[in-house]
């Protein structure tokens, strides 16, 4: 199937291929996991044009295999390409050494400094750390560290 545009004769399965590949530029552009899925849907349409089948069943092909394919695969998608997370320098503490300089107890917050910068912190198995203890950041909760004790 084709179409007369300004005299010149296009095969369906061209322009969709135009379509799609606007879609991906699109995408490189934004990269929001957004506009690959139209790329998708697009080139479902052109296989379609590839086969014959009529504007209108290439246009539903165009239109569902995208919707399906945002509604489904988007979610999984932006969680394993993490996606929307913004990642902070406050995650660069983690494995970082420290120094106790308010002692913490069992169940109550003390401070410890972190690559000069003081922080709330708690003992990761809420035992008490004495002042000038050395530990390390195993996780961050919060606003607070969560430290052990270096051997």
């Amino acid at each position: 199937m084709t179409v007369d545009v300004f005299g010149l004769v296009i095969h369906y399965s061209v322009i969709w291929m135009i379509i799609a590949i606007g879609f991906g530029l699109a995408e490189g552009f934004t990269l929001g996991l957004t506009f690959i899925w139209f790329a998708a849907g697009a080139l479902l349409a052109m296989i379609a044009s590839f086969f014959g089948l009529p504007l209108i069943i290439q246009v539903f092909a165009f239109i569902i295999g995208s919707s399906l394919m945002l509604i489904y695969t988007r979610p999984l998608a932006q969680k394993v390409f993490k996606i929307g997370a913004t990642k902070t320098n406050v995650d660069s503490l983690i494995g970082k050494e420290g120094i106790v300089i308010k002692e913490l107890q069992a169940f109550t917050m003390g401070q410890v400094k972190v690559k000069g910068q003081i922080w709330s912190a708690k003992s990761d198995n809420d035992q008490g750390i004495a002042v000038d203890q050395k530990v390390e950041v195993v996780r961050i909760e919060g606003v607070k560290l969560i430290v052990k004790v270096l051997d």
